[in-house]
């Protein structure tokens, strides 16, 4: 940290030195010399005199929490129904997000469409590009059919520039892309560097929340897929949202892994089309395969992102092994917890793989996470070593213990309603999730044991 300048100043003629001395050299005055410090390079970025420039004023007096006005938080709905869906209900006023993921998965493609949709309803947007020039930003929205017109455009990397653009305009929209392209001429770091994302990550914030803009960072993602830069970026900021996909399918997922205003896990599914990206309304249908006859080794599995219950297909193929150890791997799904899974199938449903290879895929590119999959993966399991199929139309879901309990899975009756209005006519469930008013249409099978779910599929 750069330690503060001190010099002497006379309180008679002005007249400054570096050494105290008792006698002014400037108009010999006596004892008139009085010592003055500079404030440091940290004390002018973060001291009263910026706070007062962003409006941002400490608190004065403590207040009881029941005194505060809750009121609801203003919201600026886009259009675009899925990425309202993870952002909460739309943008909000003076909220900040974060969103990553891998190069060209189509994160400037989507926010571009954003700042569209905000224009077309009046609302001021300015799209602050530092990795592209404002004749490839135009190139880009000239291919996705959008219309410029209204669209504010500024192609800079120097947050002073920036902060005074913001100011000085006063947009309710703003993109920053991307955050690791900016720097302060404050410090010495080069942009990238932690110190820089760090502050003008801050500084920005801070501008935001005293103009009431809603900004939205993109950030640079490393080899293992998390967001680079130092953690606290996604501390600071109130939305974290992540960019997946495969890049050899044209779909697309945006999850929200953290969002102050509304429910995180959320999932938005678009389609990459030469228009841009496309909202999927029934991402379900891209998770299940049509097959023509019943298949062994298939389960659906109705899961839960966030709000929306998901029908995907968990497929597995058991196959004999010949290799000295079996193979165990899973796509879209927690491997360890497989193999945990494949000893309580033998455990307790007399269901032995340690000779075998086992391979389970979730279909479309999905991640799961919930526990509440376990059912679905030991019947598709169970039905690829005995080459019996699940009788068609049935769906699975429930969380599978060490003791070869059933145990039940969070939103039951959702998972059952959206199973019903795809046309399923039949569910394996834990016991307890079992509705106590009957669904048209559906047919429930509770389990309270493991044993009691395989013998389902063996009558089959």
């Amino acid at each position: 940290m750069a330690k503060s300048k001190t010099h002497y100043v006379c309180s008679e003629c002005g007249g400054t030195t570096v050494k105290w001395q008792g006698r002014c050299p400037h108009c010999g005055a006596w004892n008139t010399m009085k010592e003055f410090r500079e404030p440091t390079a940290s004390q002018a970025r973060f001291g009263a005199d910026r706070h007062v420039r962003h409006g941002l004023v400490a608190a004065t007096e403590v207040v009881d929490l029941s005194q505060v006005d809750a009121a609801e938080v203003p919201r600026i709905p886009v259009g675009l129904e899925e990425f309202d869906r993870v952002m909460g209900g739309g943008l909000v006023v003076g909220g900040v997000g974060l969103i990553g993921g891998d190069p060209g998965i189509g994160k400037s493609t989507l926010l571009l469409q954003v700042m569209h949709r905000l224009v077309r309803q009046g609302i001021s947007a300015l799209y602050v590009s530092g990795e592209e020039s404002a004749s490839q930003v135009a190139l880009r929205a000239q291919r996705l059919g959008l219309m410029p017109t209204g669209m504010q455009l500024m192609s800079e990397i120097e947050l002073e520039k920036i902060e005074a653009v913001i100011a000085e305009k006063k947009p309710q929209f703003v993109v920053i892309d991307s955050i690791q392209t900016l720097f302060s001429g404050e410090l010495d770091s080069a942009p990238g560097s932690v110190t820089q994302v760090r502050e003008c990550s801050a500084r920005l914030t801070r501008l935001a929340k005293a103009s009431g803009t809603a900004l939205m960072f993109v950030g640079h993602v490393t080899k293992d897929g998390a967001l680079a830069g130092p953690r606290v970026l996604e501390h600071i900021v109130d939305t974290v949202l992540y960019f997946e996909g495969d890049q050899h399918s044209n779909f697309r997922l945006i999850r929200a892994f953290k969002n102050r205003f509304g429910a995180v896990n959320e999932l938005g599914v678009f389609a990459m089309t030469d228009r841009g990206l496309r909202a999927i309304s029934n991402p379900s249908a891209i998770f299940l395969s049509e097959h023509k006859d019943d298949v062994p080794g298939s389960a659906i599995l109705v899961t839960q992102e966030g709000t929306r219950p998901l029908l995907v297909e968990i497929q597995a193929l058991v196959d004999e092994t010949h290799a000295p150890a079996p193979r165990r791997l899973s796509v879209g799904l927690d491997n360890q917890r497989m193999a945990m899974l494949l000893a309580v199938l033998h455990r307790h449903a007399n269901q032995s793989c340690f000779d075998r290879d086992v391979f389970v895929n979730a279909v479309g590119g999905v991640k799961i996470t919930e526990p509440a999959s376990d059912l679905a993966v030991l019947m598709a399991v169970v039905s690829s070593m005995t080459d019996i199929a699940l009788r068609r139309g049935t769906v699975v879901f429930g969380e599978v213990g060490l003791a070869g309990e059933i145990r039940p899975a969070p939103r039951g009756q959702e998972r059952l309603r959206e199973a019903a209005k795809l046309g399923f006519a039949r569910a394996i469930i834990p016991k307890a999730n079992a509705p106590k008013v009957p669904i048209e249409g559906l047919e429930i099978v509770a389990v309270e044991r493991l044993a009691d779910a395989i013998r389902e599929v063996l009558a089959s």
